[in-house]
């Protein structure tokens, strides 16, 4: 069965930074681009950042630009969001998602539980 599962997440202060893992498993990664999207109370959810199959196509929200990083590691079918320079408004809990077809408009097939981010001021 296929698993996404999302770790890292936790407390921390405005400025500072925390590294999101994604865990794959029962598909094959490669195959896949790999996004990340975050909700926060009484919000829709929203998109962050995409990388594609082999990583050298990237893509992130306006808000977070310069700011957070997509990366992958295929060898350990793992896809990470390194988060710097914090803001109050980055709390959410952060969910991965695997697309099989990378793109803007296309859907993604699979989404981890979600790990919880909390920023304080």
């Amino acid at each position: 069965q296929v698993q996404l599962v999302e770790s890292g997440g936790g407390l921390v202060q405005a400025g500072g930074s925390l590294r999101l893992s994604c865990a794959a498993s029962g598909l094959t990664f490669s195959d896949y681009a790999m996004g990340w999207f975050r909700q926060a109370p009484g919000k829709e959810r929203e998109f962050v950042a995409a990388i594609s199959w082999r990583g050298t196509k990237t893509h992130y929200a306006d808000s977070v630009k310069g700011r957070f990083t997509i990366s992958r590691d295929n060898t350990k079918n793992t896809v990470y969001l390194q988060m710097n320079s914090l803001k109050p408004e980055d709390a959410a809990v952060y969910y991965c998602a695997a697309q099989r077809f990378y793109g803007g408009h296309n859907p993604y097939d699979y989404w981890g539980q979600g790990t919880q981010v909390t920023v304080s001021s």
